[in-house]
């Protein structure tokens, strides 16, 4: 039994290096013609205010469809934000990343939560998955755009790509689960 732990341990030491490199690669990589975009759709991703735009614009685009979409992606957001920053993050004692490296061009707020899972990543697929979940024609720009507002995350320095990695799979579990309720399953 022992044997078992230390190699779980060993494991997460090297998923947390791995994780830790790849961060500070992205962190030292210049990315000036990136730098501001991705600073600002992060912080438009701020209290889910990208995602209510994106429900409003389905509501009264798409008609009742188009509702019946915006109704379950914001469901989605309200199951996995709850569990993650009422539950996983309460849990978690990741400290934020140091992001001495990241160029100040891309800073956003430093969250004072728990680094790990992101909440911003959780909600963006909670929402992608759920409201584009009957429409490939919404369900692909809107993952798209879940994966950008992730990768902002990490560009910015707030967030380790593990954080996002797990928070995305929160979302999409999220997002997944109030689809199949929608669908009656």
């Amino acid at each position: 039994m022992a044997d078992v732990r230390e190699r779980v341990r060993a494991t997460f030491r090297e998923a947390n290096a791995v994780d830790h490199a790849i961060y500070d690669a992205i962190a030292r990589t210049p990315t000036p013609s990136l730098d501001r975009e991705l600073a600002t759709l992060s912080r438009f991703a701020d209290h889910s205010k990208l995602w209510l735009t994106c429900s409003a614009g389905l509501a009264v685009a798409g008609g009742r469809q188009g509702r019946s979409a915006a109704a379950r992606g914001l469901a989605a957001i309200a199951l996995a934000s709850g569990g993650v920053n009422l539950g996983v993050k309460l849990l978690s004692r990741r400290h934020r990343p140091d992001r001495t490296e990241v160029p100040e061009a891309r800073h956003v707020r430093m969250p004072i939560s728990s680094s790990f899972p992101s909440g911003h990543s959780a909600s963006a697929f909670a929402f992608a998955t759920a409201a584009g979940s009957s429409s490939l024609a919404v369900d692909l720009p809107l993952r798209l755009l879940a994966a950008l507002v992730a990768y902002s995350r990490v560009h910015t320095g707030v967030h380790y790509p593990g954080d996002v990695v797990v928070g995305a799979l929160i979302g999409g579990a999220a997002g997944t689960a109030v689809a199949a309720i929608g669908r009656g399953r």
